[in-house]
């Protein structure tokens, strides 16, 4: 039957292995009744666990009063998500929509309504979303190629690479876009001495500097916002996946001291803060505390620990429960094996294997990967 009804389906992603019709915290079921441990977390995506009981309370309690009213008029979840992200980020103005690559084309016409400046830089590897002006700066040509001419005035500059950096500059940019950590391109953290030079550069060229937190923000690398950790505050932050556990929704976050380009009418999302969904983020803002960002730092660091001595791992890096181990060959043969045995988990690239499982895993659900991984290595 499930053939049949993927059939209806476009052929935008390839053809399923499992369909899942169960989740309950870091555990899947399939069809068939298998239970699967979920270290992908929907990419990212599922932060809490599936059926986590603070974002499904607030959910069902905003279901039966109400769910829509438009964005002509105020609704209070989303001003009380707009509060709590602001007061997370030292103060902040939050746009909402419904992904992430909505956010980032928020940030690319936010970015060129107060600089005046089209041009965007951003980094080789780099993803940012697939509709076309995301797209057009996503560091990635197999990507884009099918579907030039973009938006005009991308440029691309090596992860890392402070020569690099700076030869891709241009006093035409406006926007200076990166991820703290590639989740596509590899799981490749940013160097913070890199973070601060493309601050510097951006300042010096009259540009924001924005950092896509789509897959490292809502406590990914074990602190609320990766830049936390980093010594750079951006101007603008991107926010999606995991801010109301698997509900869609994304945001933009506009620092205070870079707030007022944007004004009535120059941009809007009909679905963008809608109040269910608020609702849900709220509680998912509330449970990352303190003690459970400690225990996605205590929790990456033993994953990665155990990822490093797998066969095949030529280098494992990451930050908090967002993990990449590159190997020696193809990261899709292991995937499937680790499937087969009961573990979902990604790749990132060809090459590398990435997991990105719920931030509440347990230890033991840290080690039990890993003895899949293990075993599935090993075939």
């Amino acid at each position: 039957m499930s053939s049949v009804l993927e059939s209806a389906l476009l052929p935008t992603y390839p053809a399923t292995r499992v369909t899942f019709v169960e989740g309950d915290g870091v555990w899947l079921v399939d069809q068939a009744g298998k239970r699967y441990l979920d270290f992908a977390g929907g990419i990212a995506v599922v932060g809490l666990g599936h059926r986590h009981p603070a974002p499904l309370a607030a959910a069902h309690a905003q279901l039966d009063k109400l769910w829509h009213a438009s964005n002509l008029y105020g609704t209070e979840p989303a001003q009380v998500l707009a509060r709590r992200l602001s007061d997370r980020f030292g103060g902040a103005q939050a746009f909402f929509c419904n992904s992430g690559t909505e956010a980032n084309e928020a940030a690319l016409k936010y970015a060129r309504k107060a600089t005046g400046k089209p041009g965007v830089l951003a980094l080789e590897q780099g993803f940012h979303g697939r509709t076309t002006g995301s797209l057009a700066v996503t560091g990635q040509p197999a990507k884009r190629a099918a579907f030039e001419p973009l938006l005009a005035g991308a440029r691309f500059a090596r992860p890392n690479d402070l020569d690099s950096l700076r030869s891709a500059a241009s006093d035409d940019v406006g926007l200076v876009l990166l991820e703290p950590v590639l989740g596509e391109g590899g799981v490749i953290p940013l160097e913070p001495a890199f973070l601060a030079a493309a601050a510097a550069l951006a300042e010096e060229l009259g540009a924001l500097l924005a950092f896509d937190e789509v897959q490292t923000g809502m406590g990914r690398t074990g602190s609320f916002f990766a830049f936390e950790q980093l010594g750079v505050r951006p101007d603008l932050i991107t926010l999606a996946k995991a801010l109301a556990n698997g509900l869609p929704i994304g945001c933009l976050l506009v620092a205070d001291d870079s707030a007022g380009a944007f004004q009535p009418g120059d941009h809007g999302s009909t679905f963008g803060g809608n109040p269910v969904v608020c609702a849900a983020a709220v509680a998912v803002c509330d449970a990352i505390d303190d003690e459970l960002l400690q225990q996605v730092r205590t929790n990456g660091a033993r994953l990665q620990a155990g990822l490093a001595s797998l066969p095949g791992v030529v280098e494992v890096r990451g930050a908090g429960l967002l993990v990449g181990a590159e190997l020696a060959g193809p990261a899709q043969p292991l995937v499937d094996a680790a499937l087969d045995a009961g573990l979902v988990c990604l790749t990132s690239g060809p090459n590398v294997l990435r997991l990105a499982p719920p931030l509440v895993a347990s230890s033991d659900d840290v080690d039990r990967a890993l003895e899949i991984l293990t075993e599935a290595a090993a075939r």
